[in-house]
């Protein structure tokens, strides 16, 4: 029987992965933005998480639903019967994304999916489900855009891009799955020889030489969620596990090159997990001294940029890679995924096709150059051929895509700049009128604190008392005034205070 499934994976990667969906044998396959709808059956689903390079998971949609708040989430997810996908005594985990104006916090809605499934376990049974963080039995996948919701199972648990044959990794190492689609992008199946430059911890070289021998990349893996379902066909997945059928012959080489000699180590280890010691060599180099191998060959190449790993001279390195592709990879394919501007210029070489990726949150891109003798007119005219009519078909498709979105993102940022201004203009408005009535209530006081202060100056002017005109006189530094005493004055104080005429005896 077939269901609705979704493939999650990176912006730029769609298409790589809608193609490996119809080779594996999906139908309906429908690209959305870092995902790709299908469906199929049970046995697809199993292949899918087994065999895709480019997914990250393979979710199975439970429930569509619409809601505007919290509440709504709960009452939605309460009507699933939840005993079909939880059996007693398993533990369940949520992880929630939300795209929505109405929901503020997405761990909210997480909080809020877990009480209605525990609420519908306690009333129906007594008893509740454990909740797992780290194992859960049963993952469960919440995503709200607006006001439509879906709640999906997650049937592949641990991110798919985690293969399982890395022992070691460098500081910031490049993701299996962009790796695996940044060479599936350059259409190389193992024709020619694969070379990686700056290798890292390997990643490149183990993907490229997965995909010269078809070889499934969840060969390596321990587990999948969907083996915990309570419908899992353990010999269903045995089978499809053990066929290799498919996996092929590789008649060339891969070599990965590094100046780090820990590196180096780290990547020898990884191939050597990945049991492809045979077909992959990995050596210490620095790439100023590539010297070629004089047959042709595909390079791809994650070099630093600046962000994540810093190096001594950026600007240096990007020149020294173009010297090198100009000089020592004649008739050879490179392509080269950055994140600046000027880094690009500094190879200075012209690029033949430019891809938008996503390297983590960095807006990267991948660029092919293609490296011949003497002149792109004469190369043509020999038949050389550049870009061909595919690449062009998906150039133009994806600007098109990648227009879009940034006009979209330009009218939203317009749209709020301009409620921005509204906003603050309604403000501004706000405060001025209130602040003329704070005026106009003001007016009365003004004018009464103003006759006040004319008559209080008046006062100071006319007043006759000696204080306030020796404290003024005292500030500026004068000697206090004192009235001269006269001779009456004097013997007038006298009689008071002998109480007769004034004379003492």
């Amino acid at each position: 029987m077939e269901f609705e499934m979704i493939a999650k994976t990176f912006m730029g990667l769609e298409d790589i992965l809608a193609q490996e969906l119809t080779e594996l044998g999906a139908n309906n396959v429908i690209k959305g933005r870092r995902m790709v709808g299908f469906t199929g059956d049970k046995a697809l689903m199993y292949r899918a998480n087994f065999a895709l390079r480019t997914a990250i998971r393979i979710l199975k949609p439970i429930k569509h639903f619409r809601a505007n708040s919290a509440d709504q989430v709960y009452d939605q997810i309460k009507m699933i019967d939840w005993s079909k996908y939880i059996g007693e005594g398993k533990t369940f985990s949520v992880d929630s994304v939300v795209y929505s104006d109405d929901f503020n916090n997405s761990r909210f809605v997480t909080y809020k999916v877990k009480d209605a499934i525990v609420d519908q376990f306690r009333e129906r049974t007594g008893k509740r489900p454990n909740i797992s963080v780290a194992d859960a039995d049963v993952r469960l996948n919440i995503h709200i855009a607006e006001d439509r919701g879906t709640v999906s199972l997650d049937s592949s648990g641990e991110s798919l891009h985690r293969r399982g044959y890395r022992q070691e990794t460098v500081e910031a190492p490049l993701n299996e799955v962009l790796a695996a689609g940044m060479i599936l992008m350059t259409g190389w199946k193992g024709e020619t020889d694969f070379i990686d430059p700056m290798c890292g911890s390997g990643t490149l070289p183990i993907e490229a030489a997965l995909i010269a021998r078809n070889i499934a990349p969840g060969v390596f893996r321990k587990q999948y969620a969907f083996e915990k379902w309570p419908d899992f066909d353990a010999e269903l997945f045995d089978e499809i596990y053990n066929d290799d059928s498919h996996e092929r012959e590789f008649e060339h080489h891969v070599y990965g090159y590094d100046i780090d000699f820990k590196a180096v180590n780290m990547a020898k280890l990884n191939v050597k997990a990945a049991g492809l010691s045979a077909d992959v060599t990995i050596e210490q180099q620095d790439f100023k001294d590539f010297k070629g191998h004089g047959e042709p060959a595909i390079m791809v190449t994650n070099p630093p940029y600046g962000e994540r790993i810093s190096t001594p001279n950026l600007l240096e390195t990007y020149r020294m890679i173009g010297e090198r592709l100009k000089h020592a990879f004649k008739d050879g394919e490179a392509w080269v995924l950055s994140y600046r501007e000027e880094c690009f210029q500094q190879i200075a070489l012209k690029p033949s096709v430019k891809v938008p990726l996503y390297n983590g949150s960095l807006e990267c891109e991948f660029r092919k150059y293609s490296i011949f003798n003497g002149k792109l007119k004469d190369f043509r005219e020999e038949g050389g051929i550049v870009k061909t009519e595919e690449e062009k078909r998906q150039m133009a498709e994806k600007r098109r895509t990648w227009q879009k979105r940034d006009y979209e993102k330009r009218e939203e940022e317009r749209i709020d700049n301009e409620e921005a201004d509204i906003l603050s203009f309604k403000f501004r408005s706000l405060e001025k009128q209130r602040a003329k009535a704070f005026d106009r209530s003001r007016k009365p006081f003004d004018r009464e604190r103003k006759s006040f202060d004319r008559d209080r100056k008046s006062f100071d002017r006319d007043s006759d008392t000696f204080g306030d005109r020796d404290n003024r006189k005292a500030k500026k530094g004068a000697k206090p005034f004192r009235k001269k005493e006269t001779r009456e004055d004097r013997q007038s104080k006298r009689r008071k205070f002998f109480g007769d005429g004034g004379e003492e005896d």
